[in-house]
């Protein structure tokens, strides 16, 4: 038997300064502070929680995360928003492209302050262009 996953509940990340790393994505994206705990923060919407905790933090030990966004038009309001606010994003002045080489898939990809690696990504956009 193989056990069916469901939506991202949460996830944690060690970060340097866990005020700092939620003001961050409180002013990029729509999460709210839901609990405080001993050196953590956790942030949340409808679709994920995550979970900063004071540490030392390690990019290298997550290759992406990636978060679908509706379509083309959220994408590049996104890109948009994100280069306004001085967020650190890849192949500046060609953000936005395939996921890999033949994927249907179009996305953009960027950094936090711990550089930890992030991607937003409109699922199928290259079918439907």
């Amino acid at each position: 038997m193989r056990v069916k996953l469901g939506h991202v509940g949460h996830f944690g990340l060690a970060v340097h300064n866990p005020e700092a790393s939620a003001a961050w994505w409180q002013a990029n994206f729509d999460l709210d502070e839901i609990f405080r705990f001993d050196d953590g923060i956790g942030l949340s919407n409808d679709n994920v929680t995550i979970v900063l905790t004071k540490g030392r933090a390690h990019p290298a030990t997550i290759g992406h995360m990636s978060f679908h966004v509706a379509d083309m038009k959220t994408l590049q309001r996104a890109l948009t928003a994100l280069r306004n606010n001085g967020v650190d994003l890849e192949d500046p002045g060609d953000e936005i492209g395939p996921e890999a080489p033949g994927s249907p898939h179009v996305g953009l990809w960027f950094h936090d302050p711990d550089g930890y690696r992030w991607e937003l990504s409109v699922q199928n956009a290259r079918r439907s262009a």
